[in-house]
């Protein structure tokens, strides 16, 4: 079967960058960005543990490595995780302006 994904990784200063990106030409995936990539997925049965598994038989990964995956359900839906890692406080929390005051006590 074959499927569009989308794939989202952070591999930190340190992470396997050679072996993520021999992986990823090797499926032809289109850069769309920092750490973004768009491909045509060949895959059987679960396209997420296909890809989960095909990842970590090519590419090193690190207790801190991120990979998220997006892809479309068979509803026509989009869904996604993460493949490796977690989510992590967004750089901008914070930076609305709210409606609550804070008051300090001593």
């Amino acid at each position: 079967m074959q499927k569009i994904i989308w794939l989202f990784y952070d591999l930190g200063l340190h992470g396997d960058y050679e072996g993520l990106y021999a992986w990823l030409d090797q499926h032809k995936a289109k850069e769309c960005g920092d750490g973004l990539a768009f491909i045509s997925y060949e895959y059987e049965d679960d396209v997420i543990e296909h890809v989960k598994k095909n990842l970590q038989e090519s590419v090193r990964l690190g207790p801190k490595d991120r990979i998220y995956l997006i892809y479309g359900t068979a509803e026509g839906k989009q869904k996604g995780r993460f493949l490796f890692g977690k989510r992590k406080q967004a750089p901008w929390a914070g930076y609305a302006i709210g409606s609550t005051e804070t008051v300090d006590e001593e």
